[in-house]
C-alpha cells in the first residue's frame, strides 16, 4: 500500500485509508436529531420544531416535530422545486432564482401536503407526519452508540439542492458537471469530469471499490476504463481484505440499492428498512475494527441528499462557490450558489476515541416484507439502463423505456449482476489481450452477428468494441 503523502509540516499523516459509505435520502434531525438526547452539544431536535401546513396563513395550523419515524411509503418530495420550497416557504417559479428570500425552513409540510399517494393508495400515512417525524436513538441504536464514541458532523449540508445522482457526483467529483436533476441520458453515457480517483492513480494512491449490486460509481465515465476494472470488488471481498490488512487508500463501500426479501435494500432510501442500512453499517464498522490496518483507518458515513425530509438548520444561500463556473439546465439555471438541507455524516477513527468492538444488534423497523415485485424507481431505472450500456443493449430498441416499463425489483436484479458480470468478462479479457488501459470496452448488441474474419479484435470478442474515453 502506497504511503500517505505529508503535510506542510512534513509529518506523515497517521491516517492512511480512509473508507466512505454514503446513504439515501435523510435529513440530519431525521436520522441524528434526537441524538440530542445523548449528547447536548449536537445541534439536533428538541420537540419544539414545527412547520405550518401554509406559510402563507399566519394562522395556519402547525406539524410538531416528532419521535415516531417508522417506515416512509413513498417517499416526500425531494426534486429541485420541492427542495426550494421547503427551504423557502414558497413555491419555486421562474422568477425566484432573482429572490433573495431567507431559507426558513418551513415548507416541508406544505410541500408534503402536494405530493401525490402512490399508485393512488389514499390509505397509506400522510406525508405530512413523516416528514416532521425522525427516530429515536433507540430505534437507530448503531447511530446512537457510534453518536457516544465518535465525532458527529451537524454542519454537513448536501452539496446542492437537488436530487440523488447530482450530490452524488459531487461526492467523488466535486461537481455534478451542471446536473440539477436525475438525467438518464448524461447519466448512462457516463459524465466526463475528473475524479478523485483519477487523482489518486496519478499520485500512487490505491483505491477500491465495494459493491453490492451496480456499481453507482460507474456514472463517472473515466471509472470504465480498462485500467480501473481491478478496482472493483463484490461487497464479500471487503471483510476479508479487512482480515488480510490489505485495504486501499481510498474505499467507497456501495450499498445495495434493490429491495429483494432474500437480500433487503441497505441503502436507508424510502421505503427500504433503515434497520438494514443499521446492519450494513455494523458491518462495515466491526470488519474495519478487526482489520490490523485499524489504527490508520478514516471511516465517514454520510448522506447524498435530505430526501424531503424536515430539518431545522438553515441551509446555506451566500458564499457557495461554484466548482467550475456552469450553469444548470433550463428551467432552473441553477448556478450551483447554495448548499442543499443538512444530512447526517459521522467520522469514525481510533484518533478521536477508542469506541466500541461490538455494536448493538438492529431491530427490524419496517413491519412489511421487501417490496421485490414493486414498480422501479427512477433511481433503479438508471441503474438498469446503465447496466444496458454496459452489456450492449442500449443499441436495442427496447431501450431505454420498454426495458423498464415492466421491470421488477426481482426482476433488475438479475439482469443488473448478468450486464455487469457480462461487462467485467469483456474488459478481462480485453486488458489479457493487450489493449491499452485507457480504453473503454463497449459491447455491441449481441443480436447482430459479427463477421468472423474481421481483423478487429473486439469484433472477434463477443461483438464488443473499444470506444474513447
Amino acid at each position: 500500500m502506497a504511503s500517505t503523502s505529508t503535510g506542510n509540516n512534513g509529518g506523515h499523516s497517521k491516517i492512511k485509508t480512509v473508507v466512505v459509505l454514503v446513504q439515501e435520502n435523510r435529513s440530519f434531525d431525521h436520522i441524528l436529531g434526537w441524538m440530542k438526547s445523548l449528547n447536548p452539544e449536537i445541534d439536533g431536535v428538541t420537540g419544539s420544531e414545527s412547520n405550518p401546513m401554509s406559510t402563507a396563513d399566519p394562522n395556519s395550523n402547525r406539524i410538531q416535530f416528532g419521535d415516531r419515524s417508522a417506515n416512509t411509503d413513498p417517499d416526500p418530495g425531494h426534486a429541485v422545486q420541492d427542495i426550494y420550497e421547503q427551504i423557502f416557504g414558497e413555491p419555486w417559479s421562474e422568477s425566484s432564482a432573482a429572490n433573495k428570500l431567507p431559507p426558513t425552513m418551513q415548507g416541508f409540510v406544505q410541500n408534503a401536503a402536494k405530493q401525490p399517494p402512490k399508485n393512488g393508495d389514499e390509505e397509506l400515512p400522510p406525508r405530512t407526519e413523516a416528514v416532521m417525524n425522525g427516530f429515536r436513538p433507540d430505534r437507530v441504536p448503531v447511530y446512537a452508540e457510534l453518536v457516544k464514541e465518535f465525532a458527529v458532523c451537524d454542519s454537513w449540508f448536501a452539496s446542492v439542492p437537488a436530487a440523488t445522482q447530482p450530490n452524488r457526483l459531487y461526492v467523488h467529483s466535486a461537481t455534478s458537471y451542471g446536473m440539477t436533476n436525475n438525467d438518464t441520458g448524461k447519466l448512462v453515457g457516463g459524465l466526463p469530469q475528473k475524479t478523485i480517483f483519477d487523482s489518486l492513480d496519478e499520485n500512487g494512491f490505491s483505491f477500491g471499490i465495494y459493491y453490492q449490486t451496480l456499481p453507482i460509481t460507474l456514472f463517472y465515465r473515466n471509472l470504465r476504463k480498462l485500467k480501473y476494472i481491478d478496482n472493483f470488488h463484490p461487497f464479500d471481498s471487503f471483510k476479508k481484505h479487512c482480515k488480510e490488512g490489505k485495504l486501499q487508500n481510498y474505499v467507497v463501500i456501495e450499498p445495495r440499492y434493490f429491495d429483494l426479501l432474500s437480500n433487503p435494500a441497505n441503502d436507508d432510501h424510502p421505503p427500504h428498512d433503515v434497520g438494514e442500512g443499521q446492519k450494513l453499517v455494523k458491518e462495515v464498522y466491526e470488519a474495519l475494527r478487526s482489520s490490523p490496518q485499524w489504527k490508520e483507518i478514516l471511516f465517514v458515513i454520510t448522506y447524498d441528499e435530505h430526501g424531503g425530509f424536515y430539518d431545522h438548520v438553515p441551509t446555506p444561500v451566500e458564499g457557495v462557490p461554484s466548482p467550475d463556473d456552469i450553469v444548470g439546465p433550463d428551467p432552473f439555471k441553477f448556478k450551483f450558489d447554495r448548499l442543499g438541507v443538512r444530512v447526517p455524516a459521522i467520522i469514525i477513527s481510533p484518533w478521536i476515541e477508542p469506541g466500541k468492538e461490538k455494536l448493538p444488534e438492529p431491530a427490524k423497523l419496517r413491519e412489511v416484507g421487501a417490496q421485490e415485485q414493486a414498480k422501479l424507481s427512477e433511481f433503479q431505472e438508471e441503474l438498469v439502463q446503465m447496466a444496458a450500456t454496459l452489456n450492449g443493449d442500449h443499441k436495442k430498441s427496447i431501450y431505454p423505456n420498454k426495458l423498464v416499463e415492466n421491470m421488477t425489483a426481482l426482476d433488475a436484479i438479475k439482469y443488473i449482476e448478468d450486464a455487469f458480470n457480462t461487462f467485467l468478462d469483456e474488459c478481462n479479457k480485453a486488458k489479457q489481450s493487450g489493449v491499452d488501459g485507457s480504453q473503454i470496452v463497449e459491447c455491441a448488441d449481441k443480436n447482430k452477428s459479427t463477421p468472423p474474419n474481421s481483423k478487429n479484435f473486439f469484433q472477434k470478442l463477443l461483438s464488443c468494441i473499444v470506444c474513447d474515453p
